[in-house]
């Protein structure tokens, strides 16, 4: 049976690229809805861009709704240095038919997992994680009937990517991760340590470019916009496909590989606000709460995304 999941995103061009995968991929992947949140870039454009990916896919009946505006306690930090100005710079995509929903993301998540059997959907969190720590702030009832919470965030060999001690996503809203994570569900990590073995390298593109397709040229055109900022960061041959990790897992768990750790959200430090404190090496006497991945068969990640990418 395909796992029935929510995507909760902030696209970005990889949050686009894990769209697609999770929409090429109906053996697999049953998606109820898509729920955008302010990270990348505000909620008005990440709700945009979500409906404009869903349209390159063909896919204007997928349900997308607005959640929050804003962190759970602090100013909205976003990233258009690494994404620019519209969150999906690259491509020249038109302004979506499709509707937005009328409906609050953040009440679409507790009605779905209410009315869905315990134990059946999965939340995919590409962004920041205020969507989902509300949901279970206002209806707590809903954390135990989560199949699943996978989500790119954090790092631990990797550090930070957006201060010295965190990743992006965690670091905007680091009261909602500790929500998250303390909230009994089981969860599923693909920190930078993982992602920043996704390279989008020249030939990987050229692959994506070589399915002919509309969506193909698309992904193409984002990963080349978005690999400037990381080849220029890091010095890499490409640029790290961060949120389709998520996806990718779903259909093929066995191209990643990770520990049961314990996981901390630091949330009041100045200095490591935001970093994602993982028991790696099992010092504490903390219980286990996440599976913390580290490792990834970037060769298989990537065959796989493009075989998907060429179904659409």
């Amino acid at each position: 049976m395909p796992r029935k999941i929510i995507i909760d995103t902030d696209p970005g061009q990889d949050d686009a690229v894990a769209i697609l995968l999770a929409l090429a991929s109906p053996e697999d992947i049953t998606l109820l809805g898509i729920t955008a949140v302010a990270g990348n870039v505000p909620l008005e454009l990440t709700a945009l861009n979500a409906r404009k990916v869903c349209e390159v896919a063909e896919r204007p009946d997928i349900k997308v709704f607005a959640g929050c505006d804003r962190p759970l306690a602090h100013s909205l930090v976003t990233a258009e240095h690494v994404h620019g100005k519209t969150g999906l710079d690259g491509p020249d995509l038109p302004a979506p038919k499709m509707p937005l929903q009328d409906a609050h993301a953040v009440d679409f998540i507790i009605e779905t997992l209410r009315s869905e059997a315990p134990g059946t959907v999965t939340l995919c969190a590409l962004g920041p994680l205020t969507n989902i720590a509300t949901a279970f702030r206002k209806a707590p009832d809903i954390a135990e009937r989560v199949q699943e919470i996978v989500l790119m965030g954090g790092a631990y060999f990797e550090v930070g990517n957006i201060t010295p001690a965190a990743e992006f996503n965690i670091y905007v809203d680091p009261e909602a991760a500790d929500i998250v994570f303390k909230s009994g569900t089981p969860i599923t990590v693909m920190p930078l340590d993982v992602t920043h073995k996704a390279l989008v390298t020249g030939p990987r593109n050229d692959a994506f470019r070589a399915l002919g397709s509309h969506a193909g040229r698309t992904v193409a055109a984002w990963t080349e916009f978005f690999e400037r900022f990381d080849k220029e960061k890091y010095g890499s041959p490409g640029a790290p496909l961060h949120d389709p990790t998520v996806i990718a897992y779903l259909i093929d768990p066995k191209l990643f590989q990770g520990r049961h750790v314990n996981v901390e959200i630091e949330t009041v430090s100045e200095l490591t606000r935001g970093m994602t404190v993982a028991d790696w090496w099992g010092v504490t006497d903390r219980p286990a709460n996440a599976m913390f991945m580290g490792d990834l068969d970037a060769d298989g990640f990537f065959d796989l995304l493009t075989e998907r990418i060429g179904r659409l």
